[in-house]
């Protein structure tokens, strides 16, 4: 279960030694027992699912999530995002609100994050499984360490990114990005508890204008409808 192979290619040369590592080795045995003993998600498949649709050399934009949605369909890999045909999730519509009183961006009739994901936001979750109905199931049991070398990785590339940290759990991750050659847009998390700091926040016009600087073509954030 530990074969470099499981990491998408761009990712190997970056990540390849945390697979061999004792605690990876571990880690990957507790979830197996997990799947043996109900569901998980995202499915087995889709567990590395942001870092393959967002290559180690493209990535202009880190967002940081929490675990994986929890529910029947949702979590598929990528942070915030559910599939298509799944309801919107609070953070998500709260998130969606800010982009269309911030930028304007038409409100989607879907969930789905693919295409900022392919224009190079790596939408990753600090902890990539969940135990169905069980938020933070699989906290603590390996994958931060994991999701730690991918922050370091990418704030280790000579090519500036910007790093989105919503929220205290997720700004607790600053000391592993070099702010000097980075930047880093933080602010409260857009769930419904803290939404009330979020909105109005602008997170979107810093990151963009931040990319802008770092010399690449900035995120275009509307998520066609899906009808």
């Amino acid at each position: 279960m530990t074969d470099i192979a499981m990491l998408p290619e761009s990712w190997r040369g970056v990540l390849g030694d945390e697979l061999q590592q004792p605690y990876f080795k571990e880690l990957m045995e507790f979830v197996e027992e997990e799947r043996a003993r109900g569901p998980v998600y995202p499915p087995r498949e889709e567990v590395f699912a942001a870092l393959e649709a967002t290559p180690y050399e493209q990535v202009k934009v880190l967002i940081l999530g929490q675990d994986p949605y929890h529910g029947p369909g949702q979590g598929h890999g990528l942070c915030f995002s559910v599939r298509p045909g799944v309801r919107i999730p609070p953070s998500l519509r709260n998130i969606y609100k800010e982009l269309h009183d911030e930028l304007g961006v038409p409100v989607p009739d879907n969930g789905y994050l693919m295409p900022w994901a392919r224009q190079g936001v790596l939408l990753l979750n600090a902890v990539l499984t969940v135990r169905q109905g069980e938020p933070n199931s699989h906290k603590g049991k390996g994958w931060e360490r994991f999701t730690d070398a991918v922050i370091r990785a990418v704030a280790e590339r000579p090519d500036p990114a910007v790093f989105v940290l919503w929220g205290a759990y997720a700004q607790k991750k600053l000391p592993l990005i070099d702010t000097d050659r980075h930047t880093v847009v933080k602010g409260a998390h857009p769930s419904p508890l803290s939404a009330r700091k979020f909105f109005g926040s602008r997170p979107f016009t810093q990151i963009n204008e931040a990319v802008a600087r770092h010399g690449h073509e900035p995120i275009d954030w509307r998520i066609p409808d899906l009808g």
